[in-house]
């Protein structure tokens, strides 16, 4: 008999408990990186040009333009990879400026290198390399120096969103940490209710950190919750193998040590990359696709009167709620808000162009607008509605693994689709086979794997499961 899930009284009870705002430091530090890379670029085609005009006596000369122009990529390279653009060098001007001044080093001997084996050093002026060199490391060293000032006036030095989660644990403190007690706030490790994990989502939300202390009985309980909503996670105690530890901080001055059990499963540039193919697949097929959204509302519209779009909550990141956009392919009065019962092949439900759409996935387009809204990706793991069933059991019923899938924004598409696992969920197997290959996506991301992925969609978008 399947468990009854929504608000337990407990939840209901905290519900009125208004939980301190967070502003996303992440996208802040974002934009600052982005403002830092052309500022570097800038800075270092401006120096070579200024050493170009010192000792050739021209401004732009062609030869000191050239040396900057190539230094500028193999510098970025050797910066991104030595993580030159990151949260600790926003407060520490002395490690910014060492790793900026190592990679800009490091990128012109290796310039210098392939000049004297291609033989086209020659053509470098050794003078003006020498200068425009001397100049860059001035004026990056000089940048680094002021971005940290320029954090710690108007960020009052905090890169990083950082929350304490008490369970009743053993005592801690962290500087600079908002703490909350899970007790007043209705929280509890309960893995098996939908509401409480969007309210521990919407709770962890832009939180850059996150440890917990709590009863030795409920760690692991609180490594899995973690470890489900995709963020950096930390529990005060000994290490415990079944929790499944990624590493292990001690704090000296307070005599504990902290779990490292959860990360996230992307770094900040991988999150940055994946947001900026999203931003610009989804605004290119809006465009493209604008007739087809029009003739699509109008014989919506033209059937029965009710509204183009179904509105249906879904889990997505973090397993948070949020409103997924479908166009309305079902009879108004006979729509499913929970997605408790599945669409069959010949079901009466649907409607003349609700099947059509359907057969050809074009049902699922205004999902581009979640995707521009940030609740979406154009690749992830496919959301789904909380009611929704494979075998009379709820989805995190089959395997509690579910959970771990909303790490990552919900998908458009996704792996599990492109190899065919989609349609009812008639058999606790098509669960497994979907999540398995959502966990290995999760696991395994990659720019040119969502590419691929996009491309295999639009080979599969009409399939025999579609209806």
């Amino acid at each position: 008999m399947n468990k009854p899930f929504g608000p337990s009284s407990e939840l209901m009870q905290a519900e009125a408990i208004a939980l301190p705002p967070v502003s996303s430091l992440e996208r802040r530090r974002l934009r600052f990186y982005i403002a830092m890379l052309w500022g570097d670029f800038a800075a270092i085609l401006f120096c070579f040009t200024l050493a170009g005009l010192l000792y050739e006596g021209t401004w732009w000369d062609t030869r000191a333009a050239l040396q900057g122009q190539l230094l500028v990529p193999i510098f970025f390279t050797i910066a991104l990879y030595s993580r030159s653009y990151s949260a600790k060098v926003l407060i520490d001007w002395r490690l910014a400026v060492r790793k900026t001044w190592t990679a800009l080093v490091v990128a012109a001997l290796l310039l210098t290198f392939v000049a004297f084996y291609t033989k086209s050093n020659a053509d470098f002026s050794r003078g003006s390399f020498t200068l425009g060199l001397a100049f860059c490391l001035i004026a990056l060293g000089a940048a680094r120096w002021l971005a940290t000032r320029l954090v710690a006036r108007f960020w009052g030095g905090r890169v990083s969103n950082q929350l304490i989660l008490d369970d009743g644990g053993p005592s801690f403190a962290l500087d600079g940490a908002m703490r909350i007690c899970t007790k007043t706030q209705g929280l509890a490790p309960i893995a098996d209710d939908p509401h409480m994990f969007d309210r521990l989502g919407q709770l962890l939300h832009n939180q850059d950190r996150v440890v917990v202390s709590c009863e030795k009985g409920r760690r692991a309980q609180w490594a899995f919750m973690l470890k489900s909503v995709g963020v950096r996670g930390e529990i005060i105690s000994e290490p415990v193998h079944a929790m499944g530890a990624m590493g292990v901080i001690r704090y000296e001055d307070q005599d504990c040590t902290a779990l490292v059990v959860s990360t996230g499963p992307l770094s900040l540039q991988s999150r940055a990359i994946k947001r900026g193919f999203d931003i610009a697949i989804a605004s290119a097929a809006l465009v493209l696709f604008a007739p087809v959204f029009a003739m699509a509302a109008a014989r919506i519209k033209l059937e029965d009167g009710g509204p183009v779009l179904f509105v249906q909550r879904r889990l997505g990141r973090g397993n948070r709620f949020f409103k997924m956009l479908k166009f309305r392919t079902m009879s108004a009065s006979t729509c499913d808000g929970d997605g408790g019962q599945s669409t069959g092949r010949q079901d009466m439900r649907v409607t003349r162009i609700g099947r059509h759409l359907r057969a050809n996935s074009m049902d699922e387009l205004p999902q581009l607008w979640n995707v521009l809204r940030g609740e979406m990706s154009i690749v992830g793991p496919r959301p789904h509605a909380i009611g929704s069933k494979a075998n009379d059991k709820l989805f995190w019923e089959v395997d509690s693994q579910y959970w771990k899938r909303h790490s990552l924004r919900p998908g458009m598409t996704g792996l599990a689709q492109v190899r065919g696992f989609r349609g009812a969920t008639d058999h606790e197997d098509d669960l497994t086979q979907r999540l398995h290959s959502d966990l290995e996506y999760i696991e395994g991301w990659s720019l040119m794997r969502d590419i691929m992925i996009t491309w295999r969609t639009l080979l599969v978008l009409r399939h025999d499961k579609a209806y």
